[in-house]
């Protein structure tokens, strides 16, 4: 069986002095290095948020604070501080992960209107990446995902990929979550285990 790991916005703007740091998010990078060493993975893809300056999802662009949550497009929307936008020295991946072995890159987010987590498709389900289509391509049958950040894009994009029909595994030593509210990360592992998701410790 062919599978894939998918690491997921491993990026400067989500690691410590970032512009949206996720507690933790550097300790997670030898971890991810060591599977990328260790397995012999069929295709190893990586994530990465791609933002145009203008894009709706920034406080900084509505004349809101950040941590408010707006109706965008008919969808909720959380108010983020600018981050990773594109060819910034945010939107760069993370310098000491080991990029060696990838095989192709998923860019998104490129949409200022619209917002998107997963690495499949855009969060009203409107615009998909070109991941599934790869995956399929090359006839991968099993996923596993790391990166960041666990409670918003590793848990869309684990989600995203049980509805495309992957048999689907999370790395939970290589995921760090934001915790905007203190349970999120825990409750997210529970909705993943709820839907089918396997989780690697």
């Amino acid at each position: 069986m062919k599978k894939a790991l998918i690491i997921v916005d491993v990026q400067n703007d989500f690691c410590d002095g970032g512009a949206l740091a996720v507690p933790g998010a550097d300790e997670i990078i030898p971890y991810i290095n060591l599977l990328t060493r260790d397995n012999e993975y069929d295709e190893i893809i990586l994530t990465q948020d791609w933002h145009p300056a203008n894009h709706k999802s920034f406080a900084s662009n509505n004349n809101r604070n950040v941590g408010e949550t707006i109706q965008l497009n008919g969808t909720s929307q959380f108010m983020w501080p600018d981050h990773c936008v594109q060819g910034t020295f945010g939107a760069d991946f993370r310098e000491a992960l080991d990029r060696s072995k990838a095989t192709h890159i998923v860019q998104k987010g490129k949409n200022p209107e619209i917002d998107s987590y997963s690495a499949f498709q855009d969060n009203n389900h409107f615009m998909k990446t070109d991941l599934d289509d790869y995956l399929k391509y090359h006839d991968i049958k099993l996923v596993e995902i790391c990166g960041l950040a666990l409670d918003y894009c590793v848990k869309f994009t684990c989600l995203d990929a049980v509805r495309n029909g992957y048999i689907t595994c999370l790395h939970f030593n290589g995921t760090r979550a934001v915790n905007v509210k203190p349970d999120n990360g825990k409750d997210t592992v529970y909705q993943l285990v709820e839907s089918g998701v396997s989780i690697l410790a």
